[in-house]
């Protein structure tokens, strides 16, 4: 278990990072993601062709993971457009908001109970994000596009969590993100419609970050949290994943110097966030122990 937490934590540091890099990035968020996931879909491929680890899967299972990799890939565009259309540090903290969905989205998919402990500790990040929502109205968009975001971000642990006990977070990892990767080849057209690119070509900048944010950010973070899923509820991981804003926001006043764009209620909000995560994080420990407790007796 404490293996399980160690990687998703540092899965959860590398979530941080890639705000930064989505501003440091000049591409549309659209043609953002589609990159990230060509970069990274070749190389996986490559990497497990030359391991000798490329499995085919099913017909059956193709379009289920490839489903997955939908809400993944959109899961990516909206939060990218949070950090377009909002900052670095907005778009990181609306995710916290992916714990409140997971306790109602996991329940109905897994079909337990709602318990009242998870909607009540979600709440208070949710209350923490309508202040900096009520206090920053310049960056509506921008927190419209993050609760998106959390939506993608809630759903896909809760599907990945049984599609893990088939398949190696590798595997699932290549399908997914190649599903996400045609997916967006027929989406980011009509999206462009929309959200108009000033240019399609990255720079060579942009390849820089874009193969940082593939390889560091993607394939490592991805394979690092799905291997913590298979000993930590969804829940939990998402909860954990309330800390994203906290390295995020540390590396965007570091690096983009956006301490300066932000008033006294967004570090309430943020408060707030980091209070339901120690407190969730409290929870999980002490149940974990009574239950060690209770088997010893």
């Amino acid at each position: 278990m404490r293996k399980a937490f160690i990687q998703l934590h540092i899965a959860v540091f590398l979530a941080g990072f890639t705000a930064i890099l989505g501003k440091l990035i000049g591409l549309n968020e659209g043609l953002l993601v589609w990159y990230r996931l060509l970069i990274t879909v070749v190389c996986l491929w490559a990497l497990l062709f030359l391991k000798k680890q490329l499995v085919l899967i099913p017909l059956k299972d193709v379009i289920t993971i490839f489903g997955v990799g939908i809400i993944v890939s959109l899961h990516w565009v909206t939060f990218y457009g949070s950090v377009k259309y909002g900052n670095a540090s907005i778009a990181v903290v609306c995710i916290s908001a992916s714990g409140f969905f997971t306790a109602f989205f996991d329940p109905l998919i897994s079909r337990r109970r709602i318990l009242l402990s998870e909607v009540v500790l979600s709440l208070v990040a949710i209350v923490g994000i309508y202040i900096i929502f009520d206090f920053h109205p310049q960056y509506k968009t921008g927190i419209i596009f993050g609760v998106l975001s959390a939506i993608g971000s809630s759903l896909f642990p809760i599907f990945n969590k049984k599609l893990l006990t088939r398949f190696t977070p590798a595997t699932l990892t290549l399908y997914e993100l190649g599903g996400g990767l045609i997916a967006l080849c027929i989406i980011v057209p009509f999206y462009l419609q929309v959200f108009p690119a000033t240019y399609y070509l990255p720079t060579p900048a942009d390849w820089t970050w874009l193969i940082i944010l593939a390889g560091l950010c993607t394939v490592l973070c991805f394979d690092l949290q799905l291997n913590a899923l298979k000993k930590i509820s969804p829940f939990t991981a998402n909860i954990a994943y309330n800390l994203e804003p906290v390295y995020g926001i540390i590396l965007a006043f570091i690096i983009l110097k956006e301490n300066k764009l932000l008033n006294s209620h967004f570090y309430l909000g943020v408060g707030l966030i980091i209070l339901s995560v120690a407190l969730q994080t409290g929870r999980v420990w002490y149940t974990r122990r009574l239950a060690v407790g209770l088997a010893g007796n």
